[in-house]
C-alpha cells in the first residue's frame, strides 16, 4: 500500500436537510398512508425523516402520536364488540381515521402545523 492512498471516508455521513416543498411532501405522504396502512408510515418516517428538518420532524411526531391513539382505541372498540358497541366503536375510529388524517395532509401541504384532536402525546 502507497502513502498516495487517500483516506476512506466515513460511512456515517451527516444528513443533509430536505428543502421545503419535500418536507412538505414527506409530511403530507405520511398523512395520507395512515388512512392506508395505520402506523407504519408514521412509524417509518419519524425514524427516517426526524432529522432532516423541523417540519417533517413535527409532522411524523404529530402523525405517530395519533396512529398509536387510534390503535388503542381500536383495541379498546375490539373488546367491547362484546357489548355490541364496540361495532360502532370501530366505525366512528375509522371516519375519524379518514377525516382527521385528510385535514392533516391538506395542513402539511399548505406548509402548516396540525395537531390532531383528540391524541395522546406518547412521542415528544
Amino acid at each position: 500500500m502507497s502513502d498516495s492512498t487517500p483516506p476512506t471516508s466515513s460511512p456515517y455521513a451527516p444528513t443533509q436537510p430536505m428543502n421545503p416543498s419535500d418536507e412538505k411532501l414527506w409530511s403530507t405522504l405520511i398523512h395520507v398512508g395512515g388512512i392506508f396502512f395505520s402506523f407504519i408510515p408514521a412509524l417509518v418516517g419519524h425514524l427516517v425523516f426526524k432529522d432532516r428538518g423541523p417540519f417533517v420532524r413535527a409532522h411524523t411526531r404529530t402523525a405517530l402520536n395519533f396512529q398509536i391513539t387510534v390503535a388503542i382505541a381500536y383495541v379498546l372498540s375490539l373488546i367491547l364488540t362484546v357489548v355490541l358497541i364496540g361495532y360502532l366503536m370501530l366505525v366512528g375510529v375509522g371516519i375519524v381515521i379518514i377525516v382527521f388524517s385528510i385535514m392533516a395532509a391538506i395542513a402539511a401541504n399548505n406548509g402548516q402545523a396540525y395537531k390532531y384532536p383528540l391524541t395522546f402525546e406518547f412521542i415528544k
